[in-house]
């Protein structure tokens, strides 16, 4: 795999495209020590009428949203910021990608005060690849309850996509891998389901979807799409509120979502099969074609992809041209 300092390309900075091995910043670079910044993750899909950025007028709102919330002034528009996505693809000659807004401070000085900082936007777009397996997409995920909890409302900004609150979801998933696990599951502060380490999390319980209120965990723009595809295409019922972990257990279904895993099925947590009681297919089979899970995937597929026919031809406006 070409590590990705070693690629050609063009990286924007600051208003200006810099050849992609000459994109660099200094070792004191203020975020890199303290991580006050924030970032987006944006995914771009080749469909049927060309290659399209997914929703990125809201991933663009969030990314200034979250600078705001944090205090970071940034110089540049929405619109300066999404044509800059759009031209990233196409100067990386790119169909299917991944892209990550970054907003940072500059390397004048270090402390907790962060005074007379230059702030820095940049946007780089590669090719993901295979980011998300077939066999996890249709076999589902084993996850661990973790024992480190998500943020406190009051501890931090959860609604910032924030670039110092990840050491929290890598520890949790790194704990989680090294006990032979998938992915894990973060509680809050008072015990309940907020998220997985870094996806929202659904789930089925005689016929209504529930997922976490938006409180300590990310406001996930594909939780968004999940919820109005489920209510609106689907027709389904879907509460948000706190969750305890053995309704997880004892759910019909459950997944998780988010931009890059999209939706992944989680067939296991703490060892209990998810969906033992309604008839779900035993471990290492498929999950049921006619399950909601599966129908989420395909929709939401077609949706990325572009093909936009019935009552999916709403979501046109999550689709801009690159």
């Amino acid at each position: 795999m070409t590590p990705l300092y070693d690629r050609d390309g063009w990286i924007w900075l600051d208003g200006e495209w810099l050849p992609w091995r000459d994109a660099k910043t200094h070792l004191l670079t203020h975020t890199l020590h303290y991580g006050m910044g924030c970032f987006e993750g944006v995914r771009a899909y080749a469909g049927t009428h060309g290659t399209h950025l997914f929703r990125v007028a809201e991933h663009t709102r969030r990314l200034l949203d979250s600078a705001h919330a944090l205090d970071i002034p940034v110089v540049f528009d929405e619109e300066t910021l999404i044509e800059a996505q759009r031209q990233s693809l196409a100067r990386n000659e790119l169909s299917n990608a991944y892209l990550k807004p970054t907003v940072f401070f500059g390397a004048e000085g270090l402390g907790l005060r962060a005074k007379g900082l230059s702030v820095h936007v940049m946007v780089a777009a590669w090719d993901l690849g295979d980011y998300i397996s077939a066999e996890a997409a249709t076999l589902g995920l084993r996850a661990l309850t973790s024992s480190w909890a998500r943020h406190h409302v009051n501890i931090s900004l959860c609604r910032a996509k924030t670039n110092g609150h990840y050491v929290n979801s890598m520890l949790a998933l790194n704990t989680a891998v090294k006990a032979g696990f998938d992915e894990a599951i973060m509680l809050d502060p008072e015990g309940y389901v907020a998220e997985a380490s870094a996806a929202n999390v659904f789930l089925l319980r005689d016929g209504a979807l529930h997922t976490p209120e938006v409180t300590s965990c990310l406001q996930g723009i594909t939780r968004d799409s999940v919820i109005r595809l489920a209510r609106d295409v689907l027709g389904i019922e879907v509460r948000e509120r706190r969750i305890t972990r053995d309704e997880l257990y004892t759910a019909d279904e459950a997944f998780v979502t988010g931009t890059a895993a999209e939706i992944l099925p989680l067939r296991e947590l703490d060892g209990r099969h998810i969906g033992a009681r309604a008839g779900a297919p035993l471990p290492g089979q498929p999950i049921d074609a006619n399950s909601v899970t599966a129908q989420l995937q395909r929709l939401y597929r077609q949706v990325i992809h572009g093909e936009l026919e019935g009552r999916l031809a709403n979501y046109a406006d999550w689709l801009t041209p690159a």
